[in-house]
C-alpha cells in the first residue's frame, strides 16, 4: 500500500472497505446486483482525537461499522469511508 496523503481531523478515522462478498459459504455465485455494501475494513488513518473524544483505534485494526455510517470517498482508485469514532461498533 502507498502512503496515503489524507489525515482525518479530530475523533475521525479513514477505512478502508473489505470486499463484497462474491460466492455463498455453500458455492452459490452472487451477481453484481444482489451484492451489499461490505460492514468491515481497515483503518487506514486515524485522526489526533479531541480531549472529549481522545481515539482509541490505530492503524490497521479490522472493525465492523453501522451500514449507512460514514461518507464515501474514493482516492487514486481505491473506496474509502471517513467516519467518527463513535460509529465504529466493534474491533474485529
Amino acid at each position: 500500500m502507498s502512503k496515503l496523503n489524507i489525515q482525518p481531523l479530530a475523533d475521525r478515522v479513514l477505512i478502508e472497505s473489505a470486499a463484497a462478498e462474491t460466492k455463498t459459504s455453500s458455492g452459490i455465485i452472487i451477481p453484481d446486483t444482489a451484492k451489499e455494501k461490505p460492514q468491515r475494513g481497515i483503518v487506514v488513518a486515524v485522526g489526533p482525537g479531541t480531549k472529549e473524544n481522545p481515539v482509541t483505534l490505530k492503524v490497521g485494526d479490522n472493525v465492523l461499522y453501522g451500514k449507512y455510517s460514514g461518507t464515501e470517498l474514493q482516492h487514486e482508485g481505491n473506496d474509502y469511508l471517513i467516519m467518527r469514532e463513535a460509529d465504529i461498533l466493534a474491533i474485529v
